[in-house]
């Protein structure tokens, strides 16, 4: 399945996509009072749903509704950096042993065609696509090996980071929180649908031009590995997002930098995923 949070007619909900149309699983769901992707997955409601969408037909079509940042209301936004030798070496730093663990709030994101917001603040606004993975069940003190388990299935994400900001100490997240400047989407594409992440490729393009291109192989601190890790400090929760990191590229360790403007669009593509796709425009004084 591929599941997603829109927007239809002023309203908010969740459903799936079904051919060129979207199936509403918020209707359907609104007498166990189930609103949100998220309440769906804390519902384990995953299961229903998919024999609810081969047998429904679209309620909308695609056109017709506003995609939403995937999970709109996630307990935590687990982010990591310098998952990719290429983007360590680029910055100048090291690999480490553990992985580099910051957060991004919710308010920070924006859905799929939705405007990513470069702040007035900035003319330092980059680009970062990254592998979100969605988490479908809680669980503490999860194994490497049972991990996938726990995963409900993945997504693109673009970290959008202000670098100036983000610079201005040795912890990352003022520059990867501001509002409206990340993407998520454009859906949830169920682990049935992936066995095996190492074979996807992930590319981000800025006006057409690819910037970053790299197989999820790649990654220092592997999905399991995360999930392993993270979910040793607290209790993960159904709908909780890792963003796994981002490959070299970026904007900043260019030369000269490239920074993301007004009028540019922006996309992050991942393989068996799709491609998530955005306008840049400047925020309003």
């Amino acid at each position: 399945m591929r599941l997603i949070s829109f927007v239809h007619a002023g309203k908010p909900g969740f459903g799936a996509v079904k051919d060129d149309g979207v199936v509403d699983l918020s209707k359907r769901y609104a007498a166990r009072n189930v609103t949100t992707l998220r309440g769906m997955l804390e519902a384990d409601l995953m299961a229903d749903a998919a024999k609810l969408v081969a047998a429904e037909k679209p309620d909308y079509k695609l056109s017709e509704i506003a995609f939403a940042p995937l999970i709109t209301n996630p307990d935590k936004i687990i982010c990591v950096g310098l998952n990719y030798r290429d983007h360590v070496a680029e910055t100048g730093r090291t690999v480490t042993e553990n992985p580099v663990i910051f957060a991004r709030f919710a308010g920070s994101q924006v859905g799929h065609g939705e405007p990513m917001i470069k702040p007035f603040v900035s003319d330092k606004y980059d680009y970062e696509g990254e592998l979100a993975v969605v988490i479908g069940k809680e669980g503490r003190h999860i194994s490497e090996a049972d991990a996938l388990n726990y995963v409900a299935g993945y997504s693109c994400y673009n970290d959008g980071s202000v670098r100036d900001w983000q610079m201005h100490t040795h912890q990352f997240m003022p520059g990867k929180t501001f509002a409206g400047t990340g993407a998520f989407g454009p859906w949830l594409v169920t682990r049935d649908e992936i066995p095996d992440l190492n074979k996807l490729t992930l590319e981000t393009r800025l006006n057409g031009q690819v910037v970053q291109h790299t197989t999820l192989d790649l990654m220092i601190t592997s999905v399991p590995r995360l999930i392993a890790y993270c979910s040793t400090m607290l209790p993960l929760l159904p709908g909780d997002v890792f963003v796994t990191g981002t490959p070299g590229g970026v904007g900043a360790k260019r030369t000269p930098p490239l920074w993301m403007k007004q009028g540019d669009t922006v996309e992050v593509e991942i393989s068996s995923i799709g491609i998530l796709r955005n306008p840049i425009v400047n925020e309003s004084k």
